[in-house]
C-alpha cells in the first residue's frame, strides 16, 4: 500500500455528514478496469483513511499493475485475466469493488461481484439495457448488499438546491421540463475508443452525459415513473471523416463510430408531467438551451454549461408572483468545498460500513435506465413506445 499516514489529517477524515470516521476499520477494495475512469476514482479511494486497495483487474495485460504503480498503490495484487479471477480470490477477502469497465460490460461483473457478497460501486451509465440493469438488481436484492451507482453530480450543493426549491412546493404542481445539454464538439476520443465503438460502449451521449441530466430532473421530482416515450438519436458527426475533433484519426473514428452522438426525446411521466429532452457529444449550437422547470406557481431556469459538467452554468432564477406582482428570485451559486469525487466514495464506504442505503439507489436509477433503453427502442422503431418495467 502507499503511505497514507497523513490521510487521516486531510478534509476527509470526516463522513460526508460531518461524523468522524473510524480509520481503524479499513475497507477493502478492488478496482475492475482501470482505464481512464478508474483515476478519479483511485484518487478519491485513497483520500479516504479507511480504504485498503488490495487489488485490480483489467482485461489488457499489465494494465493493472502499471494503473497502480501510478497512484503509489503497493503490495495490491493485479495479475488477473478477468474480474472472475480477482472476485474468485478469496485470499483478498474484499469487501467492496468500483467498476470501472466500459459500458457494455457493467451488468456482468456487478451480477458477479454482488453474487460473491461484495459492496458495488458501479459507474454510470447504469447498463446498456433495462434488461440488464433488471439482472443487476435481481442479484442486489439476493445479496442484500449495497450498490451504488456513480452519479456524482447528486452530491453538488446546487443539484441538492434544484430538489429543494421544486420539493419546497415553490413552483406549484410540475407539470413541463426542458432538460439536456451537450457539446459543440466533444466526441470523446481522446480517452480511446470505447466511447465509441458498439460492441464496448452500446450507447453513447445518451447513456455517456445524457443520464446525468435526466438525473438532475428526475431526482429533483422524486424520480416519477416514465410512462411512454417518443425518442430519436443520430450519429451524423461521429461517422463523418470531416469531423474535425478527429484530427488525424479520422478516417479510422469514423469507421470505427457505431452509437449516437445526438439524441432527444419527448417523456410522459406520471403525474401529467412532460420531459423534454435532449443531448449531444456534437452538433451546430453551443448549447440546446437552459434547463426550464414549469410549475402552476412558478418556472426554474437552470442554465447549461459548455459541456455537461455535473453542475449548473451559473445562477439559477425563479419566476413567480409575489403580491400579484411577477418578479425574479435569483438564486446565487454555492461554492464547493470538496470534490464531488470525494464525496460519492465518502458516501459508498459510509453505506458499506454501515449498513445503511446506497446513497445513489439502482431503485431510482432503474427509471433513468428505462428512459434511455426506451429512446433507443423508440428510435430504431420510429414510434413512440410504452416503457414497461419489469417487476424485481
Amino acid at each position: 500500500m502507499a503511505d497514507k499516514s497523513m490521510a487521516g489529517l486531510n478534509d476527509f477524515s470526516v463522513k460526508a455528514d460531518g461524523a468522524a470516521v473510524d480509520a481503524s476499520k479499513k475497507v477493502k477494495v478492488g478496482i475492475i478496469g482501470c482505464g481512464w475512469i478508474a483515476e478519479s476514482h483511485i484518487k478519491a479511494f485513497l483520500n479516504q483513511p479507511d480504504v485498503e486497495i488490495v487489488a485490480a483487474a483489467d482485461i489488457i495485460p499489465g494494465k493493472a499493475a502499471k494503473f497502480l504503480e501510478k497512484f503509489g498503490v503497493e503490495g495490491a495484487k493485479t495479475d488477473y485475466a478477468s474480474h472472475k479471477e480477482m472476485l474468485d480470490d478469496e485470499s483478498l477477502a474484499l469487501d467492496a469493488v468500483s467498476i470501472c469497465t466500459y459500458n457494455c460490460q457493467h451488468a456482468e461483473p456487478a451480477i458477479y461481484a454482488l453474487n460473491k457478497g461484495v459492496h458495488v460501486l458501479l459507474e454510470k451509465p447504469f447498463t446498456v439495457t433495462l434488461d440488464e440493469a433488471v439482472e443487476v438488481m435481481k442479484a442486489e436484492k439476493a445479496s442484500g448488499k449495497v450498490l451504488s451507482i456513480g452519479f456524482q453530480p447528486r452530491f453538488d450543493e446546487n443539484m441538492k438546491m434544484i430538489k429543494k426549491i421544486v420539493q419546497s412546493g415553490e413552483l406549484g404542481d410540475i407539470y413541463y421540463i426542458q432538460t439536456g445539454g451537450g457539446r459543440r464538439r466533444g466526441i470523446p476520443t481522446p480517452h480511446g475508443t470505447t466511447f465509441i465503438e458498439k460492441d464496448t460502449a452500446g450507447i453513447g451521449a445518451l447513456g455517456d452525459i445524457g443520464c446525468y441530466s435526466l438525473d438532475m430532473v428526475l431526482n429533483a421530482l422524486g424520480y416519477p415513473k416514465p410512462l411512454t416515450v417518443s425518442g430519436y438519436k443520430s450519429s451524423l458527426f461521429g461517422t463523418d471523416p470531416k469531423y474535425c475533433g478527429y484530427g488525424k484519426n479520422a478516417e479510422k473514428y469514423s469507421k470505427l463510430f457505431g452509437v449516437d452522438d445526438f439524441a432527444a426525446a419527448f417523456i410522459r411521466l406520471e403525474g401529467g408531467i412532460v420531459l423534454d429532452f435532449r443531448i449531444a457529444w456534437a452538433m451546430n449550437l453551443d448549447t440546446p438551451g437552459d434547463t426550464i422547470i414549469l410549475g402552476t406557481k412558478g418556472g426554474l431556469r437552470i442554465p447549461s454549461t459548455e459541456c455537461w459538467n455535473g453542475s449548473v452554468g451559473g445562477p439559477m432564477k425563479i419566476y413567480h408572483e409575489v403580491s400579484g406582482v411577477q418578479v425574479e428570485t435569483e438564486i446565487p451559486i454555492i461554492k464547493m468545498n470538496k470534490g464531488l469525487f470525494d464525496l460519492k466514495i465518502r458516501t459508498f464506504l459510509d453505506a458499506c460500513k454501515n449498513g445503511g442505503e446506497a446513497p445513489v439507489p439502482s431503485s431510482q436509477i432503474l427509471y433513468n435506465q428505462a428512459i434511455i433503453d426506451g429512446i433507443a427502442k423508440s428510435a430504431a422503431a420510429g414510434r413512440e413506445v410504452e416503457i414497461v418495467i419489469p417487476e424485481i
